[in-house]
């Protein structure tokens, strides 16, 4: 099966600041989350992913919990369990940190990406949840691999990408996103150290820049705009 459409859908202010901590009016800042949401809901989508920072600090629990070693090593091969799971929430967790009290979010069944030098323990712990995950290298994360294997295993045929900076940078960097659909809030922020939408860190420097094709524009409540793009192949 060929890899899931990508479409990355994000926030951000006019300057492509997504941390939405200096935006000010709490209730205001609230209201874009709200319109996020709801275009989000407007895709047609089976699944949405994001990176570790970004589900631990919106998804997942802080509290650490004892893991168990299990009786034998486990194969580093995917664990699917619920074969009835139509929708997923993705996390890109390479070397296992996040912490769950359940295998679903959001009524999403959560699918765990990893790589192999993730522990036993953690593995056992996926697998006493019933969380789904698979591998998407030894020690760096190949995302073409977890494409693949998302297609292959789940059926998943169009993906939500929702951030943070630095994994939408990564697909973007190999070229595996083919939309961008962003909501620009009417706010500036000049805050240093402030991720943006895109971002790669020196070693992944490869494809720069990627050009865009707009596809439409429309402006929503609260000042809002909504530009959709086709991300160039070429």
């Amino acid at each position: 099966m060929k890899k899931p459409h990508v479409i990355c859908h994000m926030m951000s202010t006019v300057n492509g600041k997504i941390i939405s901590d200096n935006w000010g009016d709490k209730d205001l800042t609230n209201s874009y989350t709200d319109i996020y949401e709801r275009c989000h809901q407007s895709f047609a989508s089976q699944a949405w992913m994001v990176g570790r920072v970004t589900m631990e600090r919106h998804f997942s629990y802080g509290e650490k919990p004892v893991l168990s070693k299990p009786q034998t090593q486990i194969e580093r091969k995917p664990f699917i369990g619920n074969k009835e799971a139509k929708r997923f929430a993705i996390a890109v967790d390479g070397k296992g940190k996040l912490i769950w009290h359940s295998n679903e979010t959001g009524g999403d069944h959560i699918i765990e990406v990893l790589t192999e030098q993730v522990s036993d323990e953690y593995l056992n712990f996926l697998q006493e949840k019933k969380i789904f995950y698979i591998f998407a290298g030894k020690n760096e994360m190949d995302f073409e691999l977890v494409l693949q294997q998302l297609g292959d295993h789940f059926n998943i045929k169009t993906l939500m990408l929702e951030g943070g900076g630095h994994i939408n940078g990564s697909l973007l960097n190999e070229g595996l996103i083919d939309e961008l659909s962003i909501l620009i809030v009417p706010v500036a922020d000049a805050s240093p150290d402030v991720p943006t939408t895109f971002e790669l860190g020196d070693y992944q420097q490869k494809n720069i820049s990627q050009h865009l094709h707009l596809k439409e524009v429309r402006q929503l409540e609260n000042a809002v705009l909504w530009l959709k793009y086709i991300v160039s192949k070429e």
